[in-house]
């Protein structure tokens, strides 16, 4: 036990994923024959620790290109949908209850898997999924073998003394030609 000693670091102590599938209905103001687009835009969203789960909460906008009027006009219809996951936190250790520094990382932005309108012919049904892995940060303990003063790997090296009276000569005449290449280039200046 005297050659261990123990460092307080900051570390990644827990983790969690969770990919979810959501189905909206979207009413637009015209009655729609048929639909020609969909995509998901202008995702934001923010992460805070709530006991054992993270819970992320956002936003995005949801547009539908749509025909209307027996196809003979076309609009976007455009609703900003919200939302909010529970993601259930797994620890390596114990858990630590005092951290709440949290990071998200989207690993799938929320994206339109499914559009199609309702049987009622006057709402969109659109299916969205989106995919999140947070990670909780805070302080663990790591331990570590500490060696004796002594101890150290071998190096391989020259004599010092050797080495150093080759490269001072070596530096005093590098130094010298290059005061005289100075001294020849000032005086055939341009003039």
């Amino acid at each position: 036990m005297k050659r261990l000693r123990q460092i307080v670091t900051k570390a990644v102590i827990a983790k969690g994923k969770k990919r979810t599938e959501c189905s909206e209905t979207l009413r637009p103001p015209n009655v729609p024959t048929s639909i020609l687009g969909c995509w998901v835009i202008n995702h934001q969203h923010q992460a805070k620790k709530v006991g054992k789960f993270v819970e992320v909460s956002g936003k995005f906008d949801v547009n539908v290109w749509y025909a209307f009027n027996n196809h003979s006009k076309t609009a976007v219809f455009t609703e900003t949908i919200s939302y909010k996951d529970r993601i259930k936190l797994k620890y390596r250790d114990e858990e630590i209850c005092d951290s709440t520094d949290v990071r998200v990382r989207v690993l799938q932005q929320p994206n339109c898997i499914e559009a199609v309108i309702t049987p009622n012919g006057e709402q969109f049904n659109v299916v969205i999924e989106r995919e999140f892995l947070v990670e909780v940060i805070g302080e663990t303990t790591i331990c570590i073998s500490v060696h004796p003063l002594d101890f150290e790997e071998e190096w391989s090296f020259e004599d010092e003394s050797s080495i150093q009276s080759s490269s001072s000569s070596s530096s005093s005449s590098s130094c010298s030609s290059i005061s005289g290449f100075g001294k020849s280039n000032e005086s055939s200046s341009f003039s």
